[in-house]
């Protein structure tokens, strides 16, 4: 069996921790593991696992491999999606990977909360017998409450061992709707989890949408593989339908059976549903960072980097990060993604990305900005190294304040020691590495008439960067 991590998602619905180029799968939001590192640790204790398969935004490739490597994963393959096509193209990327036909995957989105191991683990074995068989299996959470957020799955009352025959897929139902579902029994939230043999899929695929697998194949033939990553062709995949696997398939097919999971499944959907499956204090806050309240009760307060003091709130979400602040009643969450929406048509940055930037190798944050400078806290990782580059634009002024820089400037290359500095003059190739085995910390300041990321001109970079 082979795990397949789908990593798609906007960031939309956890703003400001979620950003376009940051989505919540790649935070530590309940535990100090990531979501997507969460995604394959539940894993641990199934046998026959092969290396797992990652499917991800080409933005997030190197967030990805690193998040991998830090748990000791190595994948088969990440692929890189070069925009986002829905679930049915990534599935059928995944199983054209595949070594054999016969390889069942085990289709797992990557912002999922599972607290019941023992039950998933019973449900994917379960699941892996089915597969088999030549079934197509998804995993319906049993409901547990009139749930609008999510769609539904009908289940019919042929049984084949664990799992009943499909009946239906539903679309997210009104509140009336949803508490008749759950008064009349045999309907369970989508999951979005799947398992099946890949030449399964293949073949329903090729059945009902032929016109997106041949797409598929033709833009992973035309595909560049670099290191670990798998790069679709750009202009191939853009052509792909974009459609979701339940209605490219799933509902299509004659051999969909659904597993009922009851494992306290929770897909983090909202700052609400955070909330509720986050560790609580004795009034009922779910508190983390450096918080202060009086007479608070049932709210999230998150605190990134200031102190956030709270007086006589009740039922709030209340969000602080380095460069925005988020506050809002727990049942109107979902409203954030109109304030989103609002940050992209006046082209605000606030969007997509954080104050803190990560790069492959290391991060940066942009400390302070003016109409001719901005200053930089650079933290560059042992063996890390920017690319070789020059700008247009603006000079930069190196302070280190950790570890050792190996700077080249022009034709020199100098070791730059703690407290110590360099002046790298505007239109001057360099490239500043971290030679040593702690992480190099320095400050930068730039000047000039222009200041944006993209006053890069690069000769070389290690990561594939243009």
């Amino acid at each position: 069996m082979i795990p397949v991590i789908l990593s798609g998602g906007s960031g939309t619905r956890l703003w400001p921790l979620s950003r376009g180029h940051y989505p919540k799968q790649f935070l530590p939001l309940v535990s100090s593991h990531t979501m997507v590192q969460e995604t394959l640790l539940r894993l641990d204790g199934i046998d026959g696992l092969k290396a797992p398969l990652a499917v991800c935004n080409e933005d997030h490739r190197f967030m990805m491999a690193e998040q991998l490597w830090e748990i000791g994963a190595k994948p088969a393959a990440i692929i890189l999606e070069p925009t986002g096509r829905n679930t049915a193209p990534a599935v059928a990327m995944a199983a054209l990977t595949a070594t054999s036909e016969d390889d069942i995957l085990l289709i797992l989105p990557a912002d999922h909360v599972i607290s019941n191991l023992v039950a998933f683990h019973s449900a994917i074995v379960q699941a892996k017998a089915l597969a088999e068989q030549g079934f197509l299996v998804t995993f319906g959470i049993v409901p547990t409450e009139p749930e609008t957020g999510y769609g539904y799955i009908k289940a019919d009352t042929v049984q084949h061992g664990a799992a009943f025959g499909v009946a239906a897929f539903v679309e997210k139902p009104d509140v009336d709707t949803a508490k008749r579902y759950l008064q009349s029994g045999g309907y369970y939230w989508n999951s979005g989890m799947f398992a099946f043999k890949a030449g399964s899929f293949l073949s329903e695929l090729e059945k009902f949408n032929p016109k997106m697998l041949a797409i598929c194949r033709q833009a992973l033939n035309a595909a560049k593989v670099d290191l670990d990553f798998i790069r679709l062709d750009r202009e191939l995949f853009a052509t792909c339908p974009a459609d979701s696997i339940d209605y490219a398939v799933m509902e299509k097919t004659d051999k969909a059976v659904v597993i009922p999971l009851d494992a306290g499944w929770n897909d983090v959907g909202s700052w609400s549903a955070l909330w509720d499956v986050t560790e609580k204090d004795t009034f009922g806050n779910a508190i983390s960072g450096d918080v202060l309240t009086v007479d608070t009760h049932n709210s999230f307060i998150h605190a990134q980097s200031k102190l956030v003091a709270v007086i006589g709130a009740h039922d709030l979400v209340i969000v602080e990060t380095d460069d925005a602040v988020m506050i809002s009643p727990k049942d109107r969450v979902q409203e954030v993604k109109q304030i989103v929406a609002q940050l992209k048509e006046r082209g605000r940055s606030e969007a997509d990305i954080h104050r803190k930037a990560y790069r492959p190798w290391g991060h940066y944050d942009l400390v302070d900005t003016g109409e001719r400078h901005q200053t930089k806290r650079i933290v560059v990782k042992p063996g890390g190294k920017l690319s070789v580059q020059k700008h247009h634009h603006r000079a930069e002024h190196w302070v280190v304040v950790k570890g050792t820089a190996l700077v080249t400037k022009g034709e020199e290359k100098l070791l730059i020691t703690e407290n110590e500095s360099i002046y790298i003059p505007l239109g001057i190739v360099h490239c500043l590495e971290n030679p040593g085995v702690i992480p190099l910390e320095i400050v930068e300041v730039q000047s000039g008439s222009y200041l944006g990321e993209d006053d890069i001109v690069r000769f070389g970079d290690e990561y594939g960067r243009i």
